[in-house]
């Protein structure tokens, strides 16, 4: 049944909100981090970028199914930004999971029946108070405090971009999502669809993250911060590349 991992058929669902925070790193720091078939997508040839998305889904099931048989799930995952070149010699610039989280059991065990994403669950609280809003995991030790924006939203103190419009070319998500089996030598391509994705600028006033602090990175500021909201997305139907002409073989 390994077949199934391999996201056998497009999913949709509703993004009522995806809060992403963008967080550059020196490239030397990440590069141990991604498979030896993607390459890490780079500003300025010295910095590169892990993102964490949490985004709450709505009517989240196979594509065509009516949305009543969809289900709610806080997802959170950990990325980072890669490009890769496919057998044809195209350039696909996407994502590389290295964690994933939910707050449902459900959505833990059909995401690692149809998934490589390794799901685990979770504990999600979401708050607002006096123009603050929250949002924490007990069990995951995260919190995000996030500041109702004004007319004008600065970026992060030490962001390495000089405005938004260079900080949105690392918003996520980007339109592809890459998984890779090491052993097989064979990458998994998911491409995403949406529209009107505008991703709003948002003030950061605090945060903590206990799984980033575990990866030992040294020299990481926050780079950017985004949210979007009320927008329908989907994910294509899996497409895998068998790579061991170029990476070798088991």
């Amino acid at each position: 049944m390994k077949f199934l991992k391999s996201h056998p058929f497009a999913v949709e669902a509703f993004f009522k909100s995806s809060v992403v925070l963008t967080f550059a790193v020196p490239k030397e720091q990440l590069q141990p981090l991604i498979p030896e078939c993607l390459e890490l997508d780079t500003f300025q040839d010295k910095w590169a970028f892990i993102a964490i998305a949490m985004v709450q889904t709505s009517g989240l099931r196979p594509k065509g199914f009516p949305r009543f048989m969809g289900n709610d799930f806080f997802l959170i995952g950990y990325r980072i930004f890669v490009r890769y070149t496919t057998n044809a010699g195209k350039r696909l610039r996407g994502l590389y999971i290295i964690k994933s989280e939910t707050d449902k059991k459900k959505m833990e065990f059909f995401g690692n029946i149809f998934t490589h994403y390794n799901y685990t669950t979770t504990d999600i609280e979401q708050g607002m108070s006096k123009g603050i809003r929250t949002i924490q995991s007990r069990q995951s030790q995260f919190a995000v405090t996030i500041e109702e924006p004004g007319e004008a939203v600065p970026l992060p103190p030490h962001s390495p971009f000089a405005d938004w419009k260079e900080a949105r070319r690392f918003a996520g998500p980007l339109p592809f999502t890459f998984t890779y089996n090491q052993a097989d030598k064979k990458i998994l391509i998911i491409e995403g669809v949406r529209e009107n994705w505008q991703p709003q600028p948002i003030n950061i006033k605090d945060f903590h993250f206990t799984f980033l602090d575990s990866l030992h990175l040294e020299g990481a500021v926050l780079a950017n911060a985004f949210e979007i909201r009320n927008i329908p997305y989907y994910w294509k139907k899996g497409r895998p590349e068998d790579l061991q002409h170029r990476f070798g073989t088991k």
